[in-house]
């Protein structure tokens, strides 16, 4: 029961930071304009990058809500999270230095924990009956 608890902390603390980014991206738009950060190339793409993350960022946050109640159909939201998560965070911790690679090397770990707590056989005996 154990790994239920932890998938479900790793996929709220990812859940929050993803809908806190999409909220970092609109108060910069707001306050900058599409023309202010330089990686923002145009309206659309803002807007899709604002989507994308506040999607992303309501899933992990419903699947760590239904993690906590032990339902079967969160354990893949988990699962997928997780691997969008490596996908990002491996190029991130192989970078020369800075806060990316910060950022990277604690993604990973979360990641990991994540998967292994979807994994682990007390959270299958623990969704089993759900």
């Amino acid at each position: 029961m154990t790994s239920l608890v932890v998938g479900a902390v790793v996929a709220g603390i990812e859940g929050v930071a993803l809908l806190v980014y999409a909220g970092y991206i609109v108060v910069q738009v707001a306050r900058l304009g599409i023309t202010g950060p330089e990686e923002v190339s145009s309206p659309i793409a803002v807007t899709l990058e604002i989507v994308i993350f506040a999607t992303l960022g309501a899933a992990l946050t419903l699947a760590a809500r239904g993690l906590w109640r032990a339902r079967r159909w969160a354990r893949s939201m988990l699962v997928v999270g997780q691997f969008l998560a490596l996908v990002v965070g491996v190029p991130l911790a192989t970078a020369q230095g800075g806060i990316e690679r910060s950022a990277g090397i604690a993604l990973v770990i979360l990641a990991a924990s994540g998967l292994a707590a979807a994994f682990w056989p007390s959270t299958t005996a623990a969704i089993a009956d759900n």
